[in-house]
């Protein structure tokens, strides 16, 4: 019996060692400030519980399951209602959330002020409890227990790197040394819309275009190219988590976050998410990896007459077209690509066929579709607020009744705000299990060790100011820039300006609220001979004419019927067709929706080009012919005001009846 022990112990010792040795075959860089080094044959590990001893939890040796395993059976309920928990934080002199705050200089500190807000920030009315939505960071940490952070912040290479690695110190320094996981919304793109929450805007990255003109585009191998390129620059400053992409479908022209979308078509949204997800996270997810939350499950696109589910007048989604499955297609696709999480949206389906709450609390939408169906084991993340702020469909419940629901619905890690204390009463009076809890820790801490933060969380500073927005990672956006225009008519053969000494009027016009005046004269200066700019239509040849109709901020809704008209969205249309009618004119229109353009000359302009967040550059390089155009459009115009009353919103235009388009999904020509 003895020996047969001794063969059974030695047994197992050779299938442990095997197993060691498959899943790591060197020594890893070990990044680290306070917590010790432990030297074991010839190897090292962090002591990150301070015990003197390798657990195997700081054993990167051993297989993650077994890590996690050993993690989470040294975790308190208070440390792990802290990580299901994910929360705005800020840097000294951020003013995230605080629109009317004096303008402050941002730094790499920490802001250790706590951010209670007692308006909704979305409907601006009063919160029935005031909410802590960002915690001092040091408290956040230590107190509270927190490792997930949304880093909204605008700033430099070298302020980011040096606060994330600032963060991961204090980190460091807690009982068990879990490190931290810092996620953005997008930072590469160039947007209109980049209110808190959708786009940090114009940033230090590398520039392309917005997510339509991606699609637009046609090229998944530029794709993937972009999403590795924005991989390697978030990286760089301790970007680890990204708050997107969104996956949703712009079939309903009317909603206000089609800037957002890869377009109406559920086939080129699927490839393009695929390609996202991949260039981002790799294979799997590994060192370099960015981690991706797909968003907003199960499609936030249908939503009634477009109103936005952010508020109570809009938090119905509905599929009169019966095109629910089509809307899946996108992540579909993310899912088979490995995304890391996925986002469900706030909307309440209006559908007797499913239960009328928010997506967050859709016990068959997360549980049995996206789980069991569709067959999802990473992390579901709500999106910010459904428990404080956008309760829809389950308003007359508490708080913890509202987390209990979540949890039991399936949801892993809740966003919006940063104080887990009824988060943590909702666990301590027995709503949900310890077991279920363990659930939701176990997919959080595996995203953690597969991106190797366990072993090194920190970055290099120097290299990040190098690596960020460098000039070769910005000549292959240049491409991308101009391959996402669309040349949409061309029939007085205008394009491409190039007779000689051709005298090119060139105004933007766009009405953000800010200026007095919208109208912005463009005089260039270009390497094509061909082209002189002048001051006045009058001297001119040719007007190049760039509107970029806005209808302002996402948030700045009212609940007022959504208009796509051009005189609606801040567009002088009078001007506009003085100017078509004056001189033969190129009209080129940002669509940051499928904006209604039969209000131009009746809608026979007969030079048109369509852009999704370019530059100036690359616009002139189109009309100039320096650049040939070989976009084609991410989604189709409808061809009057009616037709989008008429509309189905789950339907995509290429599927309205006929008579709906002015221009079809994937129109496009070239010269």
């Amino acid at each position: 019996m003895r020996f047969y022990r001794l063969t059974l112990s030695l047994v197992l010792l050779s299938s442990i060692t095997n197993a060691v040795t498959a899943q790591i075959k060197s020594q890893p860089k070990l990044g680290h400030r306070s917590a010790k080094v432990l030297t074991i044959n010839n190897l090292q590990f962090k002591d990150l519980n301070k015990n003197g001893k390798l657990d195997p939890y700081e054993d990167w040796r051993l297989p993650n399951d077994a890590r996690i395993k050993d993690l989470l059976s040294q975790m308190t309920l208070e440390e792990k209602i802290g990580f299901m928990i994910i929360s705005t934080t800020r840097l000294k002199g951020d003013q995230a959330f605080q629109a009317n705050a004096p303008r402050a200089e941002m730094t790499s500190d920490f802001n250790e002020e706590d951010l209670v807000q007692p308006i909704n920030m979305f409907t601006r009315k009063p919160l029935p409890v005031p909410m802590m939505s960002s915690a001092g960071t040091t408290k956040g940490v230590m107190n509270f227990h927190l490792r997930h952070f949304i880093l909204r912040a605008n700033t430099s290479a070298k302020i980011m790197a040096d606060w994330a690695n600032n963060l991961q110190a204090l980190c460091e320094t807690s009982r068990l040394g879990i490190p931290a996981i810092v996620a953005s919304n997008p930072r590469n793109h160039v947007t209109v819309d980049a209110a808190v929450g959708l786009s940090v805007g114009t940033t230090v990255f590398s520039k392309w275009p917005g997510e339509l003109g991606l699609a637009a585009m046609r090229d998944l191998k530029l794709t993937r190219e972009f999403a590795e390129i924005a991989a390697k620059e978030w990286s760089a400053v301790g970007l680890r988590k990204g708050y997107m992409y969104m996956a949703d479908l712009a079939t309903e022209p009317r909603w206000q976050r089609i800037e957002g979308t890869f377009g109406e078509d559920a086939d080129l949204a699927a490839s393009m998410i695929r390609e996202i997800v991949l260039g981002f996270q790799g294979a799997k997810l590994g060192t370099h990896s960015v981690a991706m939350t797909t968003k907003h499950f199960p499609g936030g696109g249908p939503q009634v007459d477009g109103q936005d589910s952010h508020f109570d007048w809009g938090k119905f989604a509905h599929y009169p077209g019966g095109q629910f499955e089509y809307h899946l297609k996108p992540f579909k696709a993310a899912i088979a690509a490995g995304t890391s999480s996925i986002m469900p949206y706030y909307s309440a389906p209006k559908d007797k066929s499913m239960e009328a709450v928010g997506f967050s609390y859709n016990k068959a939408i997360i549980n049995d579709l996206l789980r069991k169906q569709l067959g999802f084991k990473g992390i579901i993340n709500s999106d910010t607020g459904p428990i404080d702020m956008m309760p829809w469909g389950v308003e007359n419940l508490s708080i913890i009744e509202r987390y209990q629901k979540a949890i039991d619905a399936g949801v892993d890690i809740f966003s919006g705000g940063a104080d887990p204390a009824l988060l943590l009463e909702t666990a301590k009076k027995g709503l949900v299990t310890e077991a279920r809890i363990n659930e939701s820790i176990t997919r959080l801490l595996k995203e953690k060790f597969e991106l190797g933060l366990f072993e090194d969380p920190y970055v290099d500073t120097d290299a990040a100011i190098k690596l960020v927005g460098n000039s070769e990672f910005q000549k292959k956006a240049d491409i991308a820039l101009r391959k996402s225009i669309v040349l949409l008519r061309n029939e007085d053969k205008l394009l491409p300006i190039q007779a000689k000494r051709t005298k090119v009027y060139f105004e933007t016009y766009y009405n953000n609220g800010r200026n007095p005046n919208p109208i912005t004269v463009n005089k260039p200066t270009m390497p094509n001979a061909n082209i002189e700019f002048v001051s006045t239509k009058e001297e001119a040849d040719v007007v190049l004419l760039w509107l970029i109709p806005t209808g302002g901020s996402l948030f700045s809704s009212q609940g007022k019927p959504i208009e796509l008209s051009l005189s609606k969205n801040k567009i002088d249309v009078a001007h506009v067709n003085e100017i078509v009618n004056a001189k033969p004119t190129v009209v080129a229109i940002n669509f940051s929706s499928p904006w209604v353009i039969d209000e131009i000359d009746k809608g026979k302009t007969k030079t048109v080009l369509a852009t999704f967040g370019t530059t100036q550059e690359a616009l002139l390089d189109i009309i100039s012919g320096a650049f040939k155009p070989t976009g084609k459009m991410p989604f189709t115009i409808p061809v009057s005001s009616q037709a989008v009353l008429d509309n189905k919103s789950d339907v995509p235009g290429s599927l309205e009846a006929k008579g709906y388009a002015l221009f079809k999904f994937g129109d496009g020509i070239s010269y």
